[in-house]
């Protein structure tokens, strides 16, 4: 079976492949770049060939934002289904060349979806944070169950107030000479964790647009003149 011949050209008894990063410095020194330039190319060769490798890890939904060629994404497909290591290596190096051919703004959009798949969007931080808001305050401030509660009528009052108690326990020491021992720091148990996880999908079941900073019923559990009484 005979194999297919990769395009390219020879240089001083060198094969060069069309794509290559040996074909991209070549042609950088025919339009007289300088060293830098050359070393440029080559460094945004290398970080788009590994954007071009994290798509396989892209989450379908995010995948699907992007304005992908079907080329491309049938590409992408086909590097999943390889598990020969030379055939997904060659693989890669396609998709990597795909990479180079798209638009700026498409290939922002490819950095901005794999940040938010590593970092989480700026809704699920926001979101988050404010849980960690809420569990702090709800072992706190002996009113802000009563105020949780009025604004999720559905928690079951028992079970977070049950929690509550419970994780103020924990985070007692048995002995006060443990509480020296360890510098001071709190013990948080089991409690702790399922008030943040109540609070957490609770919070999640809220509309984005309701999670704004700036919103007082959920943006800052108790208003900055409380807070400072």
């Amino acid at each position: 079976m005979s194999r297919k011949l990769k395009k390219g050209y020879f240089v001083r008894g060198e094969f060069i492949a069309e794509g290559s990063e040996r074909d991209l410095e070549l042609k950088a020194e025919l339009k007289g770049t300088t060293e830098q330039s050359r070393t440029d190319l080559k460094r945004e060769s290398t970080e788009l060939q590994k954007l071009g490798a994290d798509l396989l890890e892209l989450r379908p939904e995010l995948l699907a934002r992007l304005a992908l060629s079907d080329k491309f994404k049938d590409a992408i497909l086909d590097a999943k289904r390889i598990t020969n290591f030379e055939g997904k290596r060659r693989q890669l190096q396609f998709i990597g060349k795909l990479m180079r051919q798209l638009e700026p703004d498409v290939l922002a959009a490819v950095r901005a979806v794999l940040d938010e798949q590593a970092n989480g969007s700026a809704a699920d931080n926001l979101m988050l944070h404010q849980a960690e808001t809420w569990r702090d305050q709800l072992l706190a401030d002996e009113d802000a169950a009563a105020r949780w509660i009025q604004l999720n009528p559905r928690t079951d009052s028992q079970q977070l107030r049950a929690l509550i108690r419970q994780a103020r326990k924990d985070a007692l020491p048995d002995k006060p000479e443990k509480s020296e021992k360890h510098g001071g720091a709190v013990r948080h148990g089991r409690a702790y964790r399922e008030i943040f996880q109540l609070v957490r999908e609770a919070l999640s079941a809220i509309p984005d647009d309701d999670l704004r900073p700036g919103l007082d019923s959920y943006a800052a559990p108790f208003s900055p003149a409380r807070e400072a009484s």
